[in-house]
């Protein structure tokens, strides 16, 4: 069968300039079904893709090689996917910042290109390093254009106590997704460069992909969304579950302390505003900087109030890890008492059972 011709072809003869779209907002608020819808317009997922799991049996539509390079900077800077802490953007910022990191990017996204001139990039973590990837598209002569999708707070939080089996608690995922979309919002501001940003609801993605990602091509000028084809808009239809909202919950329902629930019911009010048109302004700003210092001005408070919380879990981690390591040095104490006749009495593969009871490894081998 011969492969039809792609609509950005014909439409644009003259080629489609380079741009990069940055998918980003909190993992479970559909940041995988819009990167799905528009990969399936044509939008280019550098490969290889992140498979599917049962937690998205659909896909993630995010490349293997952003996800693994994101998991190794946060550990290096000590930061959670979901961090609550208002500093943690200063650990991950001082990596945005380096120059050997952008040089990186930009020379994993350059080849890319070959395959499609409109490549999308999404991934949880993105936020985290929202500027070096800006100035890594810039780089290689594309213009960074943003997607932040919204979903209701207590959605997100309990989708990831659902499916990541989440143990850290509704108080801790609702602060941290307060945390990742205020500075989200803040990164994807316009600056030189870019090519615009947009906000979009994940309930609107549901109840009208076509709508909402038509408007989607033509704020960001994507020229592979605004030629698509009849073929690949009657693919993303059977791609679109209706069933994907698979946790509905209310801000109540998570049983927040006050102030945090006030301020997640705030921001979340806020955020909606930008989803609807001529609503990305000066004034919204404005307030998101006021949001942000609220945040800021909470952490703060409770951690200052906490410490000797942290501290008790420190000792209790000392106290376990030391447990550990006496009853494994217990473990080796009576395996040496036994003469050496004795054990070499005993068949191999029982010797090796027991080694393996004892949690003792030879040749670094279990």
């Amino acid at each position: 069968m011969t492969e039809q011709p792609r609509a950005i072809d014909e439409m644009n003869p003259d080629g489609v300039p380079r741009k990069v779209l940055l998918v980003a907002g909190a993992g479970r608020s559909g940041t995988s079904t819009l990167a799905g819808i528009v990969s399936r317009l044509g939008m280019h997922v550098p490969l290889p893709e992140v498979p599917p799991d049962d937690s998205n049996p659909r896909g993630f539509s995010e490349p293997q090689w952003v996800v693994d390079v994101h998991d190794e900077w946060l550990a290096e800077a000590l930061v959670q996917v979901s961090d609550s802490r208002p500093t943690a953007w200063f650990d991950t910022g001082r990596i945005c910042s380096r120059e050997p990191a952008r040089i990186r990017v930009s020379e994993w996204l350059e080849p890319h290109f070959a395959d499609h001139p409109e490549l999308v990039v999404k991934d949880p973590r993105l936020s985290w390093f929202l500027g070096l990837w800006r100035v890594a598209a810039i780089r290689t002569g594309a213009t960074p254009v943003f997607a932040t999708m919204l979903r209701a707070p207590a959605e997100v939080v309990g989708s990831k106590q659902k499916y990541y089996a989440n143990k850290l608690g509704s108080s801790h995922l609702a602060a941290s997704w307060v945390n990742m979309l205020l500075h989200t919002e803040r990164a994807t501001r316009p600056a030189e460069g870019d090519g615009g940003r947009v906000f979009v609801r994940y309930e609107d993605l549901l109840t009208d992909w076509v709508k909402t990602t038509t408007a989607l091509g033509h704020a960001l000028d994507l020229q592979t969304i605004i030629h698509t084809r009849s073929d690949q808009i009657r693919e993303v239809h059977r791609f679109i579950d209706p069933n994907l909202r698979r946790v509905t919950s209310s801000l109540d329902d998570l049983a927040l302390p006050r102030r945090l629930h006030d301020l997640t019911g705030q921001t979340w009010e806020e955020l909606n505003k930008l989803a609807d048109e001529g609503g990305d302004t000066p004034d919204a700003h404005a307030t998101f900087d006021q949001l942000r210092e609220a945040y800021v001005d909470l952490y703060e408070e409770a951690e200052a109030i906490s410490r000797s919380s942290a501290e008790h879990a420190r000792l209790q981690a000392r106290r376990r890890a030391l447990a550990e390591a006496s009853t494994g040095s217990e473990a080796r104490s009576l395996a040496d008492r036994v003469p050496h006749d004795v054990r070499a009495a005993i068949p191999p593969s029982v010797r090796r059972g027991v080694r393996k009871a004892l949690g003792r490894t030879r040749d670094g081998q279990p």
